[in-house]
């Protein structure tokens, strides 16, 4: 499976996405916005960022862009799509994933380790994943809202947890409806998330010496 991992100005997070997916074993490569041909790839991931520095709103302008027409047609194609904490912004502003992404309840950028838990594993990125995962977030308009609760439900392909596995408001550091940390398309094959398996995918950064990032991103090594 060859990879792109697209950079958008404003983009932070791409060379950090590339070390992990080629810890995998994935074919990959960080393709600028305006060279992106769908036609080359099986498999595209948005990391993070400011894409064009988060005006209006994040990941609003990047959304609009012809190389969302293209991630698109991947997705119509059955091609997997990722989008990591800005790359997920950028999927619902443009419609391929459902909801949106609010400020932070608190109105703060919150960065910590937190724990998710996998809800489905009906997804290509999840069929083979551990129950909970341990991965950092790094954002302030990371608070997933769905105004149908029962469809935001069967979405969700990560709620944040606490140690014990429970759904807490504790546990939720956003506010995000359901505790939601990220969902998929109907089909499962986009999907999105805030915390970054790309900063959780090697033990020597993890504060528990786990590698979890990895359970999510090893599918584009297939």
């Amino acid at each position: 499976m060859r990879t792109a991992i697209i950079k958008f100005p404003g983009t932070t997070c791409e060379t950090d996405v590339l070390k992990a997916l080629r810890a995998v074993g994935a074919e990959a490569e960080v393709v600028l916005f305006n060279r992106f041909d769908p036609d080359k790839y099986q498999g595209v991931v948005i990391p993070g960022g400011f894409s064009f520095g988060d005006y209006l709103r994040a990941g609003a302008i990047a959304a609009n862009s012809e190389t969302m027409r293209g991630v698109r047609e991947m997705a119509d194609q059955g091609k997997l799509v990722l989008g990591i904490c800005n790359g997920f912004q950028i999927l619902v502003e443009s419609g391929l994933l459902k909801g949106a992404l609010l400020p932070n309840l608190g109105l703060r950028f919150i960065t910590r380790w937190v724990r998710v838990m996998v809800r489905r594993k009906d997804t290509p990125f999840t069929k083979d994943s551990k129950d909970v995962l341990y991965m950092p977030i790094a954002h302030a308009e990371g608070r997933y809202f769905l105004d149908d609760e029962e469809t935001a439900s069967k979405l969700s392909v990560f709620q944040y947890v606490d140690e014990k596995g429970d759904p807490t408001v504790e546990a939720n550091p956003n506010g995000s409806i359901l505790n939601i940390a990220g969902i998929s398309n109907e089909a499962g094959n986009v999907l999105g998330l805030m915390p970054h398996p790309e900063r959780a995918a090697f033990s020597t950064i993890s504060p528990d010496g786990s590698s979890d990032g990895l359970e999510i991103l090893k599918v584009f090594a297939k």
